[in-house]
């Protein structure tokens, strides 16, 4: 790309990012701290990708969700997963008029912009599987009928990694339909204290106001596909994924740590996650350290570490953090 091809989307990157920094200033009215979260929440509305939070209770995970959708004025729908939840309850149904003597449909609530389900690991496989088709196909088919979904259409999820009793674990296949996976931490001392001071009150001051509509955000999506990625970061990007597959052929002794490495839907989630990074930063092109910034939170969730490794407390965050340490920077 010629330098003034690049400044030009440079440009349009600088212009289409102006809201950025009022949608950080809204959530902000409403979450202390969590910057690591509402980043990587924007990250995935513009790449167009579903982001799995993980979390401890009480970390603000879903008021985090419904303070940005109420900031980009889009449909919000929220979904409380439980053991006796059925597809319909997520989906919709048919329902048939008796007195019209025909069916109608029932739409259910995935049809929004953004949809919170809730524990997702507390329902089970045929509940997560019916979200499978309208996280992958942006649409639901009911009856003999397919609805697509509103764009934008983004699924985040939150479960609880420390109480297991009733939980279903999600299938390698539906993670792998998640864009992200973010792992919440406690705050820190300071921002415990501005919790207190903002939240200690029996109605809590939770208002924010719309600064970006869903239209701008499939603008802002259009200039995210623009942004410039050089060949060798592209090939950096490669070496990564096969990194997880192959660690031995990039001088990593840890081959018998890794059962199954990415697919090449993490090649891709990786790219357009690092393109979203570089357009929350006012850039019209992306560095190697933006794929290493992004990379943990695309990988962590599609690298299964072997029984050897789980026997040694080896985690696949731990893995990946090595090969993102070893795997040459170009």
């Amino acid at each position: 790309m010629s330098a003034s091809s690049l400044s030009e989307v440079n440009e349009r990157v600088k212009e289409a990012s102006s809201w950025v920094p009022l949608l950080r200033q809204e959530i902000a009215k409403v979450i202390v701290g969590q910057q690591y979260l509402v980043d990587r929440l924007i990250v995935g509305i513009l790449a167009n990708g579903h982001v799995l939070l993980e979390g401890v209770p009480g970390l603000a995970k879903t008021l985090s969700v419904r303070t940005l959708a109420s900031a980009i004025h889009a449909d919000f729908s929220r979904i409380q997963f439980t053991p006796d939840l059925l597809p319909a309850d997520i989906v919709g149904t048919l329902i048939y008029n008796p007195q019209k003597g025909e069916f109608f449909t029932k739409k259910g609530p995935v049809f929004a912009n953004i949809v919170l389900a809730d524990e997702i690991n507390r329902a089970p496989a045929k509940v997560q599987s019916a979200l499978l088709e309208a996280m992958q196909e942006r649409q639901v088919t009911l009856g003999d009928e397919t609805h697509k979904l509103p764009a934008p259409f983004l699924v985040l999820a939150t479960e609880n990694p420390i109480d297991q009793e009733g939980t279903y674990p999600l299938p390698e296949a539906q993670v792998d339909r998640f864009m992200l996976k973010l792992k919440i931490g406690y705050p820190t001392r300071t921002e415990e204290r501005q919790i207190l001071d903002a939240m200690a009150s029996t109605a809590p001051k939770m208002e924010t106001t719309a600064v970006i509509t869903p239209e701008q955000i499939l603008e802002a999506r259009k200039v995210v596909d623009e942004i410039y990625i050089d060949e060798k970061v592209r090939d950096y990007v490669v070496d990564l994924v096969f990194a997880t597959r192959k660690p031995s052929d990039y001088g990593l002794q840890i081959d018998n740590f890794v059962q199954f490495g990415a697919s090449p839907r993490a090649t891709i989630a990786i790219t357009l996650a690092a393109k979203a990074w570089a357009f929350l930063n006012g850039r019209g092109y992306v560095t190697p350290q933006d794929i290493k910034t992004i990379g943990v939170d695309v990988l962590r969730h599609r690298v299964i570490p072997s029984y050897e490794a789980e026997a040694e407390d080896f985690t696949s965050e731990q893995l990946v953090a090595k090969i993102l340490e070893t795997v040459p920077v170009p």
